[in-house]
């Protein structure tokens, strides 16, 4: 049996068809109205293409909006990968770490 590659391992192309089916199976699933499938599919989505992004565009002490949440904006404290670490701007203040994918500058 083939052990499956981690996301950090698989090329461009792959991680792009990898995407395309999480997102298939994810449609799939809210259809069917399994919520909680659904979610989880829609988190793997978030991580494959936050290795597809560039770390580099993310500074830390800069404030993105969180894709998905509108209204909510995250600060940076620092970078560890393809993780941005920091905090909700209008959160209780504790350290998270998001996917950068799920980041948007503001313009």
């Amino acid at each position: 049996m083939q052990q499956e590659k981690r996301y950090s391992q698989l090329a461009e192309h792959e991680l792009r068809q990898e995407i395309a089916t999480l997102q298939e199976k994810a449609r799939k699933a809210e259809q069917l109205g399994m919520v909680n499938e659904y979610a989880v599919l829609e988190r793997k989505v978030q991580m494959a293409r936050a290795y597809l992004s560039d770390p580099e565009a993310f500074k830390p002490g800069e404030i993105y909006e969180i894709e998905g949440a509108p209204g909510e904006y995250f600060k940076i404290d620092y970078l560890n990968g393809v993780f941005a670490w920091g905090y909700r701007t209008k959160g209780d203040g504790k350290e998270e770490a998001l996917p950068i994918s799920m980041l948007k500058l503001l313009k």
